[in-house]
């Protein structure tokens, strides 16, 4: 059992590395550039009091709400995402389920925010959706995906950050660290240490 869980540790720790970032073009970008542009999209929803919105299903509907609370919270960001119980029952039962996150862009998103569209697979046609509703607004769009490489997601997003993986956990992970690995930076994280990264946000007023 010690050499799987190495091994398990050692290869999720590789795929942070190997993750593929790309326009929406298709051309491929550096890793480093496209976080680049997620923090420059970033600053630009701060100056303008913009927003950020996340969706996923499942594992990655916690991913969205983990990253909406840390964004909101710790980053100061207006953040939000689209996982209320009644309104996903209310838009499922009334559109579709492949409508209840396109239809919630649609009433709450303007020009100037970020979606950050999340899919394991890239195929789940509401995450799809929100994000050709998104488009359709002039809405920054920053899409995660993984398993099969021409998933439907993977060209939909201004950014699409791609893990190279076929196995729920070590995608959803991948997804997590991005998001966390973006705003720690914007919060001042540097690769010279483990200086603090809360500096610039909101305290804890507990």
């Amino acid at each position: 059992m010690d050499r799987e869980i190495q091994a398990y540790f050692a290869k999720l720790g590789e795929l942070g590395s190997r993750l593929e970032a790309g326009g929406r073009d298709g051309t491929s970008l550096t890793l480093s550039g496209a976080v680049e542009w997620t923090i420059q999209r970033l600053n630009e929803i701060r100056a303008r009091d913009a927003k950020v919105m996340f969706v996923g299903n499942g594992g990655s509907a916690a991913i969205a709400s983990h990253m909406a609370i840390d964004y909101s919270k710790n980053g100061g960001f207006s953040a939000l995402a689209f996982n209320d119980g009644a309104a996903l029952t209310c838009l499922a039962n009334d559109l579709g389920y492949d409508q209840v996150f396109a239809e919630q862009v649609e009433q709450h998103g303007r020009s100037g925010d970020l979606l950050i569209a999340i899919s394991s697979s890239g195929n789940s046609a509401n995450i799809v959706n929100a994000a050709v509703a998104a488009r359709a607004r002039d809405i920054a769009v920053l899409t995660l995906s993984g398993f099969e490489p021409d998933n439907r997601l993977r060209g939909l997003g201004d950014i699409n950050i791609y893990a190279p993986s076929g196995l729920y956990g070590f995608v959803e992970i991948a997804h997590l660290t991005f998001c966390h690995a973006i705003l720690d930076i914007v919060m001042g994280w540097r690769a010279e240490g483990d200086q603090p990264v809360y500096a610039g946000a909101r305290r804890n007023r507990a």
